[in-house]
C-alpha cells in the first residue's frame, strides 16, 4: 500500500509501505479520508516523544471494510483501542484505560495510508446521506464533545452561560459547535491569525475576537500553552470552570492562587468514552454540528506539502483532510 510516513523532524515520505495485518476480531478497513491533527503536527515538529520516527502517523480516519460480514460497510474510525477488562473499561471510562493503544502511536500505526487493521468494535457505521470526509471528523469532535460534556456537568446552575474558547483550530471549533449542540450556544473564539480569525467568521458562522477580556463562566483552553492556561485563569469568573483541552507544552501558566481563592474548576480532558464517540457520531448524522463544510482537502500524495503549509500558518481552513486514493 502507499503511505505517508512520518521519517523525521519535519520530513514526511510518501512510498510504498507494507500492508497492514488483521489480528483477531479486527477488520480491514480501505482508508477514504484521514484528517491532519494537532497531534500530528506535534510529531511532525519532533514534539512527541510517543510518536518515534519512522511511523504512519494519522487517526482521523473513514472509510469501507473490506471483507468479511461487513464487506463495503461505510464507517468511520473509533482510533482509541482499549482492553475493555479494567476498571476504567467497565465503568465506561475507556479513555482512561491504562493498558489504551491509539493508532499512529507504537505499536499501532496510523491511517495516512490506505489500508488499516481496527477492531470492529471500534468501527461506527456511516449513513448513505454522510460524506465520508464528514465521518473522517467525528474523532476531532468526539474530542471537544467530550470535554464540553465534562465542562457543562461542572458548570453550576448560577453561572455566567457564555463560553470562550482559546484557539481556533479544530478542536477549538469543534469546542463552539459542541457547546451549542449541548446547550450553550453564546460562545466567543479567540484565534489571533486574522485569515483564520475571518474563516470562521465568514465561513463557519462564529463570533471571534483577536483577544478576551471580561469573565466567562467557561474557558476552554483548545490550545495548551503557557500563555493560553495564563490567559484561561484570569477569563474564568469566580465559580467557573476552565476545561483544558490543548497540548501545546506540559508546564506553567495557571494561576493557582485565584483559582483557588475564586474556587474556578479545572478539567484537564483527553480524548473520549466510547459512548462520547457514538454521540459524536450522532450528532454529526443527525445535522447538530452544523454543515461541516469547514476542511479543505488534499491528496495523501501532497501530505508533506499540506503540513508544511500548516507549519507556515498560510491555511486558514480548521483541517485538512487527505484522500489515500486519489
Amino acid at each position: 500500500m502507499k503511505a505517508l510516513i512520518y521519517d523525521g523532524v519535519e520530513t514526511l515520505g510518501y512510498r510504498d509501505a507494507a500492508d497492514p495485518v488483521a489480528g483477531p476480531g479486527d477488520e480491514m478497513v480501505r482508508v477514504d479520508a484521514v484528517g491532519i491533527c494537532g497531534s500530528d503536527m506535534h510529531a511532525y515538529l519532533g514534539h512527541d516523544a510517543r510518536r518515534p520516527a519512522p511511523l504512519i502517523l494519522g487517526h482521523e480516519a473513514a472509510g469501507v471494510i473490506m471483507g468479511g460480514a461487513r464487506d463495503g460497510t461505510r464507517v468511520t474510525i473509533n482510533p482509541l483501542v482499549h482492553c475493555g477488562q479494567c476498571r476504567a473499561c467497565t465503568t465506561g471510562r475507556e479513555n482512561l484505560c491504562p493498558d489504551r493503544q491509539i493508532i499512529s502511536m507504537p505499536p499501532r500505526e496510523g491511517a495516512f495510508a490506505q489500508f488499516v487493521a481496527m477492531p470492529a468494535a471500534n468501527l461506527i457505521e456511516v449513513p448513505d446521506h454522510v460524506h465520508l470526509d464528514h465521518a473522517a471528523l467525528a474523532e476531532p469532535l468526539a474530542v471537544s464533545w467530550h470535554a464540553i460534556r465534562l465542562g457543562l456537568e461542572a458548570l453550576h446552575a448560577g453561572a455566567d452561560r457564555r463560553a470562550l474558547i482559546l484557539g481556533g483550530g479544530a478542536i477549538g471549533l469543534a469546542a463552539s459547535l459542541a457547546l451549542k449542540a449541548q446547550g450553550l450556544a453564546d460562545t466567543t473564539i479567540v484565534e489571533p491569525n486574522a485569515a483564520r480569525r475571518a474563516y470562521l467568521q465568514d465561513v463557519c458562522g462564529q463570533h471571534t475576537v483577536a483577544e478576551a477580556a471580561g469573565a466567562y463562566g467557561v474557558v476552554v483552553d483548545a490550545v495548551g500553552y503557557a500563555a493560553t492556561r495564563a490567559a484561561a485563569s484570569t477569563l474564568a469568573e469566580p465559580g467557573g470552570v476552565i476545561v483544558h483541552i490543548g497540548l501545546g507544552e506540559d508546564m506553567g501558566g495557571l494561576d493557582i492562587r485565584r483559582m483557588t481563592l475564586q474556587e474556578i474548576t479545572f478539567i484537564g480532558t483527553y480524548t473520549y468514552t466510547a459512548q462520547d464517540f457514538r454521540d459524536t457520531c450522532a450528532a454529526i448524522y443527525d445535522g447538530r454540528l452544523g454543515a461541516l463544510d469547514w476542511i479543505q482537502t488534499r491528496d495523501l500524495a501532497e501530505g508533506a506539502e499540506a503540513f508544511a503549509q500548516l507549519r507556515a500558518g498560510t491555511i486558514a481552513a480548521p483541517k485538512i483532510v487527505l484522500h489515500p486514493w486519489s
